[in-house]
């Protein structure tokens, strides 16, 4: 019997320094702490043996945090965890997340080695005032260096990702931003606009110099403009836009990001690792020191994971067999219309949009029984757009995503 796919996310939280705009579960630590926690997420991936028996893992995505700034051998322990506790398929695409300037030769070897086969770079800019501006670690000469390292290495598949609307950025920054990385051509970009967080040391600054009357982000119009640019830049580049901040050359489409918008089911591991499994979400525990000290070797069958939360007395959840996450009690049950709701506002940021068949497949539903309406009214306001079984966003409905996507909340 075939096996059905399942992805992975595995957290590593460390970071030399924390990002001026991160709100990311990430943080500063010590080597005692860091081999702590790689103990511990190995011992949450063989506890998860049983949880992962029936499946075939299709993608891996190690994310963060940084952690390419743990030594290779930490990766390396991780990833040989993960194929000796589960099966992972022989073209699985397996991605690491990287800071320029925290790889190096060995590194990158040790990552080929242990069967990671896609690298992504946070550059976000090539301009070293606005990574300044944003607290980033590095400036564009590290970045460099780093892409041929892993060039040299024999990735052949690495991800840039960029951002637009930074502080002090114009048109014309980002422009040389977006020419230099399209100069390197590598085979993924992700660009995204700059979100300014709550309680991080960015927005205090921005809201410090509009108290001033200064308004150190670009403007709307600004902002819109940059937005424009790099489709167009992008796209005379060959680079094809395949969801609403991602684009790819033929065929390197990142296959771990598309299972989300797919809803193909995920386990994550790690700090934080949040998890759609059998019909349910739900995160691991953000508290270092209770994720470590519970999966600490000899103690998991004496604590209560779960605590008085009564969804887990369920046979699939017997704690002594099945102990798959340290959980903070945010569990979802999704029912089918959160699976619907989420068919429709996942799927549609991707340019090729959904089926009305997958839709009739997945929930024994007609499409028009449950979303006629409302697809009759967006098409009528040029915002999606339906082509035999296929529904997705038109250009203009791209620009409003937000606003389509919140209109298939049933």
């Amino acid at each position: 019997m075939d096996k059905k796919n399942l992805e992975i996310y595995i957290h590593i939280p460390f970071c030399v320094k924390k990002c001026d705009y991160c709100d990311f579960l990430s943080m500063k630590a010590d080597e005692s702490t860091k081999r702590e926690y790689v103990h511990a997420l190995i011992r949450e991936i063989e506890l998860s043996r049983e949880k992962m028996k029936d499946y075939q893992i299709d993608t891996v995505f190690i994310g963060g945090g940084t952690p390419s700034i743990l030594d290779g051998e930490y990766i390396e322990e991780i990833m040989q965890a993960l194929s000796e506790n589960s099966l992972v398929s022989e073209d699985a695409e397996i991605t690491i997340e990287c800071n320029p300037g925290t790889v190096t030769e060995e590194k990158l070897l040790t990552y080929r080695n242990a069967g990671i086969n896609r690298i992504s770079f946070g550059l976000q800019s090539a301009d070293d005032e606005e990574l300044k501006s944003i607290g980033r670690i590095h400036n564009y000469a590290q970045f460099e260096e780093s892409f041929r390292l892993a060039r040299e290495a024999g990735f052949d598949n690495i991800n840039i990702d960029i951002m637009s609307a930074l502080p002090g950025q114009s048109i014309e920054t980002y422009q040389n931003t977006l020419k230099k990385v399209i100069s390197l051509q590598a085979e993924h970009i992700s660009a995204y606009s700059l979100i300014v967080e709550e309680d991080t040391p960015l927005n205090d600054r921005v809201q410090e110099a509009l108290e001033k009357g200064i308004d150190i982000l670009p403007d709307e119009d600004t902002e819109r403009e940059m937005y424009y640019l790099t489709e167009r830049k992008l796209s005379e580049a060959d680079y094809k836009r395949y969801e609403i901040s991602n684009y790819s050359k033929a065929g390197y489409e990142c296959r771990h990001n598309i299972g989300y918008w797919k809803r193909v089911e995920y386990l994550g591991f790690g700090l934080g690792a949040a998890s759609m499994y059998q019909g349910m979400r739900y995160n691991n525990t953000y508290e270092m020191d209770k994720y470590i000290g519970l999966l600490s070797d000899g103690k998991d069958e004496e604590c209560d994971f779960y605590g008085d939360n009564d969804f887990f007395q369920d046979d699939i959840w017997d704690i002594r067999e099945d102990v798959l996450s340290v959980l903070e009690g945010k569990i979802q049950r999704l029912t089918r219309k959160d699976m619907m709701e989420e068919f429709m506002f996942l799927g549609l940021r991707m340019i090729e949009g959904i089926s009305e068949k997958e839709f009739q497949k997945n929930f024994g539903r007609s499409y028009d029984s449950v979303y006629g309406k409302v697809t009759e009214k967006l098409i009528a306001q040029e915002l999606i757009e339906k082509n035999g079984d296929n529904v997705k966003l038109t250009k203009r409905g791209v620009d409003v995503s937000n606003y389509v996507m919140s209109q298939f909340l049933l």
